[in-house]
């Protein structure tokens, strides 16, 4: 094995890392930071119709994220279930569905203002739940070996 095929192969190794970091600290960042000082700086219809665009794209960002770690779980021929991520599948496969569900089943209800106060409790604790599959995710792999 030459540098660069070792280079690769380190690089390939630690993209799920890298997958779980950027979808744990999007959803950290999106939820917990940028949503709330636009609804603390904003009128409230402008700053709904941003937090609105903004959580339609961090589904996507999840859904590129969970996808890239659900490829990289598929166990390797000959190996045994001990890798942290298979382990993490379903954190991931949770945080996908999660992720989906609030952007088609819930964020419609809420642009809507349908039932608001409702939807948007569950939309929040959706969110959260997926937060903390993707913060179980991040930390499992970040006690794998490389």
């Amino acid at each position: 094995m030459n540098v660069n095929s070792g280079s690769l192969f380190r690089f390939v190794q630690a993209l799920p890392r890298w997958a779980a970091a950027l979808w744990w600290g999007s959803l950290t960042t999106i939820g917990f930071l940028v949503v709330p000082l636009l609804f603390a700086h904003l009128p409230g219809s402008m700053a709904g119709a941003l937090a609105a665009k903004l959580f339609a794209a961090q589904t996507w960002v999840s859904v590129a994220c969970t996808s890239l770690l659900l490829l990289a779980s598929r166990p390797k021929e000959g190996e045994e279930g001990g890798d942290p991520l298979h382990a993490a599948r379903l954190l991931v496969v949770g945080g996908l569905l999660l992720a989906l569900l609030v952007e088609f089943a819930v964020a419609p209800r809420i642009v809507a203002r349908e039932n608001l106060a409702i939807w948007h409790r569950i939309g929040s604790a959706m969110y959260f739940t997926q937060w903390v599959c993707a913060a179980l995710t991040f930390w499992r792999l970040g006690k794998r070996q490389v």
